[in-house]
């Protein structure tokens, strides 16, 4: 039998050469004519992965590391090449030059905003090339507008990234993780004058943004925008984030948007269970809990529930899907091997060292642990976290503060000050 599933993998990774790490036709195909063949599985949670592996520091969360540690950057990449994604984006995320000077922040005079994202789409599209994927770039909020300032400076802020991205050769654009829709929508705009495809992620549950536009008309408001795919992304749990993406496509329905064929739904939540996070105190969702962010392990999803939540995704009708913070590769091997047959049998090189459903138990000494190699056992197991008295939930943060708040505006401010306005905050929490 485990000869039988080794065998059914080479077979597989037979029909896409470039899961085994070679370039392949497949990576001449864009975004919009791999949606058309079936569903693209995104990349994981970067910016989580790489603070772990020691390579930016929490807090600012700003990618420096394209320039200061290329090869740690590039290996992140090639492991979720290995397992089996189709998207690498670009290691981005709040590289917008009002968020690297932000508060202390010293990337934008070490680095600044143009090199660090060339140096992003460098390292993503050699990984791509390699593996036949293709290669996203990433825009995302700003403090330029949550402290209040113009369209048209907010938009040079995405404008500075997305000339990075042109220059790097981007196949298409994801703008992310944006709690307010009107800076959502402007970020559109700016993204679609670069001639490619233009993905839109919310970080909203199904009770809108933060100023209270319902998750319905956000997603219309996307697509009216010009976004080709919508959707959300980050803050909450698979299953919070499928909650949402129904209210979406409803809307969408409704619209008529969802009548054209190179239209799509979009979808990559956290691999954090957030269930206190899908009600309307909990709109900042992970961020309000708190065990953000060095405490959330005990809330990571397992392989199978990733599974689960891949397979409902597709149901759904989403065909874009992928992961955010807390998304490690394996995470992303178990969204590719649960769409295997969705996707022509498509798997990645790291599934010859997997067998399905945990057959490769069968080979192990001990006869309790061999007895654990079935679907079966699997797909009914509930983990106990192990923790003596553990709280099943948290109590959430929900300060309410938002976009016109005075504490969210920019600050260019030196390095010494940086632990006296943290001893301010700690106070008020208190």
């Amino acid at each position: 039998m485990i000869r039988t599933a080794i065998s059914k993998v080479r077979t597989a990774t037979k029909l896409a050469p470039e899961c085994r790490g070679f370039a392949s036709a497949a990576s001449s195909k864009g975004l919009l004519e791999r949606l058309r063949e079936g569903p693209v599985i995104g990349d994981g949670g970067q910016v989580f992965l790489m603070e772990k592996r020691g390579y930016l520091r929490a807090g600012p969360w700003t990618p420096e590391a394209t320039c200061e540690f290329p090869e740690g950057v590039y290996n992140m990449h090639r492991e979720f090449a290995h397992a089996g994604c189709d998207v690498h984006q670009v290691f981005s995320f709040y590289a917008s030059e009002d968020k690297l000077k932000n508060r202390g922040n010293e990337a934008a005079a070490k680095h600044g905003v143009t090199k660090i994202n060339e140096e992003g789409c460098r390292l993503a599209r050699k990984a791509a090339d390699e593996h036949g994927g293709i290669v996203a770039g990433g825009i995302c909020q700003t403090p330029s507008y949550l402290s209040g300032a113009s369209k048209e400076a907010v938009q040079e802020e995405f404008h500075k990234q997305c000339r990075a991205f042109k220059t790097g050769g981007a196949d298409f654009l994801i703008a992310e993780y944006y709690e307010h829709i009107t800076e959502m929508e402007w970020a559109i705009e700016a993204a679609k004058q670069y001639d490619m495809p233009v993905a839109a992620f919310m970080c909203i549950n199904k009770h809108g943004d933060l100023h209270n536009t319902s998750a319905g008309e956000c997603a219309k408001r996307m697509a009216g925008a010009g976004a080709d795919l919508v959707g959300i992304n980050c803050h909450f749990d698979p299953f919070v984030s499928l909650e949402c993406m129904e209210e979406m496509k409803t809307a969408l329905e409704g619209s008529g948007h969802m009548s054209n064929p190179d239209f799509h739904l979009a979808v990559q939540p956290l691999a954090y269970w957030t269930p206190e996070c899908g009600t309307a105190e909990g709109k900042q969702g992970f961020i309000d809990l708190p065990e953000f962010p060095f405490a959330l392990e005990p809330r990571v999803l397992t392989r199978w529930e990733i599974q689960r939540y891949a397979r409902m995704a597709y149901d759904m009708g989403i065909r874009f899907i992928g992961g955010c913070c807390g998304f490690e590769p394996y995470h992303v091997r178990a969204m590719v091997e649960e769409l295997e047959q969705e996707r022509n049998g498509k798997v990645g090189a790291s599934s010859l060292k997997h067998e399905r459903w945990g057959g490769g138990l069968g080979m192990h000494t001990k006869p309790w642990v061999r007895a654990r190699a079935s679907k079966e056992y699997w797909s009914t197991i509930n983990p106990a976290s192990g923790r003596i008295l553990s709280a099943p939930t948290s109590q959430v943060d929900a300060w309410g503060v938002t976009q016109g708040n005075e504490e969210l505006k920019q600050q260019e401010v030196r390095k010494e000050n940086v632990g006296r306005t943290a001893e301010t905050l700690q106070h008020r929490a208190a």
